[in-house]
């Protein structure tokens, strides 16, 4: 096989690698958020295990590129894809995080002393869900339009955690026992962790923009078009 074959196969195996990590993270999320719909702390070790398969694809993945580094020489287009993804498994690892911090405060979350649930935080789950989707759509075809919709999607996800906000924090204000408070604390919590994951697709679909274009100009998004 001629060098540059060999090589092409390779960097193929690896965006392969970074999708196959970026599916566990998105299981990972949907087992979360399940968890979080049902009040179900049973569900944490499904979400451990997955983590533990997100942390091992990331380090062989980081082997990968170094080796790749070392060995190939690549040129300036091909050692841009390479430390980019060595940025973006990073942004991916800490998804995982963020999806094990939502079955933290879940396995915190007394049934019993919840009045109510903002509906915002379901559709926040629901919103990152479609962005990391369309992350992985992205990546696969390098469509840097679909990564700029994940881009600006983002503001949706803030929109809905600043309303989250304001009303577990009025909540919060009249609770009367420190259960009540604690539950609407981790409730909190797990809008947090949704609305810190959304920041993170984003940065992995923004890093996508920049591996297509090879320009920081093109990841500057007017996020004050977005209108839903």
């Amino acid at each position: 096989m001629h060098p540059r074959e060999h090589f092409d196969r390779e960097l193929r195996q690896l965006n392969d690698s970074i999708l196959l990590m970026a599916s566990r993270v998105e299981e990972q999320l949907k087992v979360a958020l399940v968890a979080y719909d049902r009040l179900d702390p049973s569900l944490d070790t499904t979400v451990s295990d997955l983590d533990r398969e997100v942390n091992r694809v990331r380090f062989e993945i980081e082997e990968k590129c170094i080796e790749l580094i070392a060995t190939q020489q690549p040129v300036s287009r091909d050692l841009r894809l390479i430390v980019a993804a060595m940025n973006m498994i990073v942004d991916i690892e800490r998804m995982g995080d963020q999806a094990k911090g939502i079955m933290k405060a879940v396995k915190h979350i007394h049934p019993k002393k919840l009045t109510q649930r903002p509906q915002e935080i379901r559709e926040m789950g629901v919103r990152v869900q479609e962005m990391l989707l369309k992350t992985k759509q992205a990546y696969a075809t390098r469509d840097i339009q679909l990564a700029h919709d994940v881009a600006t999607s983002d503001d949706i996800v803030d929109k809905l955690y600043a309303q989250a906000f304001t009303q577990i924090m009025y909540r919060m204000t009249g609770t009367s026992t420190a259960d009540e408070a604690e539950a609407e604390y981790e409730l909190l919590r797990v809008a947090r962790e949704i609305e810190r994951f959304g920041d993170l697709v984003t940065n992995v679909a923004e890093r996508l923009i920049f591996i297509v274009t090879g320009s920081m100009a093109e990841v500057n998004i007017d996020r004050d078009e977005v209108t839903e």
